[in-house]
């Protein structure tokens, strides 16, 4: 990219170093890990699959630090009951599936994407996650991505199911070029499914207990190996129920590779009573960030899976864990908006740049670790601040998550992330926000963030964690493989943690 003022959507940056620190919307001022899968990258598979998921942020890791993705709501019918769901309307607080602020038409909807398409040159992927079921309430979906795709040829589609009536419509998946599909798939034991599931609705009938789940468990596997046959990637999502499904997600692993599943997200049960779900009232807990590790780690082997999910609302806007729907509600878009695709273009060109450059410094770092910590040292975990583009580019006050990432000589990896009210509100740090913060990081010793001020850098060194800011806007891995080898290389006595 040229020297000079660039321009794109609503961005402005003088130079591509610019660039790297403005990518994430109003806020923005100041990898390779185990095999392939959703932390692949081109030497990884075929190239191919590769073209496929490069710049789809929940189908590729590396994926989610340079692209957005966008889901519209409009499919609110839903074909199941989950005992961890309750579709809530106008929620714009929440993050979690199934919440959406407003319902569109697929008119509207086509009006809303063109919107951000112009001022997110990041936008790749659109997808339709419900409220409902997006194979259920099909004729919307179909129109809104025929809508879509006639303006904006190049975006990814993609949909979100719970396969029940997914075989239905496999043809026109393959018609509209839809090659990422998601599915929810929470056992193959119908007498757990019962458990999750009080009702389905199927062949013009409301199905209850180990029957439903029987019939629900028959057409998730049906719909993945008919979406498998005809070369459409399939993300297998499963959510992680302590004493319901926990043990039995290593067999859903098993069997989803043996089909043929891309990747297997396993997430963490949301579990609030304010939300109103049977299980947030029943008392049914969610998982630690301990057990949910526990579980994929168990599942490692089997199916590949994705740390980096973070559990979109049905209407979320933006990078992976950022959400600027509040900034595209219908009364903000315009009546008539046409297309305009340079910014993108630009955006992708400036990608490609920056990956190659990116590799680079991994490779080199990766090299230095293996030749100065010996293979047998223990690995460490370390938090980093970031607001996109894989570089250290947020202030530690502003962080509302965190990425956490292991380190040895093996290399960097990226195992979870960790989220976490902010501690900077209204220019001010919030000295509760803060201990939660620190319970948030418990068991990572290390942080690395744009800038720190002084005092909650101390009340961290206190609880053991050290915040370091001297690899302000650098690329993560390399920063965290630097700070692993420094570490290993300074006597004990000197380290802060």
């Amino acid at each position: 990219m040229t020297a000079g003022l660039v321009t794109l959507g609503s961005l402005k940056v003088a130079s591509r170093e610019d660039l790297s620190q403005s990518i994430t919307g109003p806020e923005a001022t100041g990898c390779k890990a185990t095999a392939c899968g959703s932390s692949g990258g081109p030497a990884d598979m075929d190239p191919a699959t590769w073209a496929r998921v490069k710049d789809h942020p929940c189908y590729s890791e590396e994926a989610h630090h340079y692209f957005a993705r966008m889901h519209v709501a409009v499919a609110p019918a839903c074909n199941i009951q989950c005992n961890y769901c309750n579709r809530k309307y106008d929620c714009s607080n929440e993050s979690r599936p199934g919440v959406v602020s407003e319902r569109l038409t697929p008119e509207q909807a086509a009006r809303k994407v063109i919107a951000v398409a112009n001022e997110i040159p990041q936008l790749s992927v659109l997808g339709i996650a419900g409220p409902g079921d997006a194979a259920y309430d099909w004729r919307k979906t179909k129109e809104t991505f025929r809508l879509v795709s006639a303006q904006i040829p190049d975006i990814k589609l993609c949909l979100s199911s719970n396969g029940l009536a997914l075989p239905d419509h496999i043809d026109d998946l393959v018609a509209m070029n839809i090659d990422h599909v998601t599915l929810t798939i929470n056992m193959l034991d119908p007498e757990i499914g019962a458990k999750i599931y009080p009702w389905i609705f199927h062949d013009h009938q409301r199905l209850t207990g180990i029957e439903a789940s029987r019939v629900l468990h028959e057409r998730q596997m049906l719909s993945l190996d008919l979406l498998v046959a005809r070369g459409i990637l399939v993300k297998v999502n499963s959510v992680l129920i302590p004493g319901i499904n926990d043990a039995h997600l290593l067999e859903v692993n098993r069997e989803v590779k043996r089909r043929g599943a891309f990747l297997h997200n396993i997430m963490p049960l949301i579990s609030d009573p304010d939300h109103g779900t049977h299980f947030g009232l029943t008392g049914q807990r969610g998982p630690t960030a301990a057990e949910l590790k526990a579980v994929q780690d168990a599942c490692e082997g089997g199916a590949k899976l994705m740390r980096h999910c973070r559990q979109c609302r049905a209407d979320a806007v933006g990078l992976l864990g950022q959400d600027r729907g509040q900034e595209f509600t219908m009364d903000l878009v315009p009546e008539q908006v046409a297309y305009d695709p340079a910014a993108r273009a630009a955006w992708r060109d400036w990608v490609a740049h920056e990956r190659e450059d990116r590799r680079a410094a991994v490779a080199e770092a990766e090299a230095a670790t293996r030749a100065e910590v010996a293979p047998q040292e223990q690995p460490l975990l370390v938090a980093v601040c970031t607001q996109g583009g894989g570089r250290i580019n947020q202030h530690f006050g502003h962080a509302s998550e965190f990425r956490i990432y292991e380190v040895d000589a093996r290399g960097v990896r990226f195992v979870t992330h960790r989220r976490a009210d902010n501690y900077c509100t209204g220019g001010a740090g919030d000295e509760n926000r803060l201990a939660q913060v620190i319970r948030t990081l418990e068991g990572v010793p290390v942080i690395l963030c744009a800038r720190i001020g002084d005092c909650p850098r101390d009340d961290l060194a206190a609880a053991g964690i050290e915040a370091i800011d001297t690899h302000a806007h650098d690329y993560i891995e390399p920063a965290v493989a630097a700070v692993y080898r420094a570490r290993k290389a300074a006597p004990a006595a000197t380290r802060t943690a």
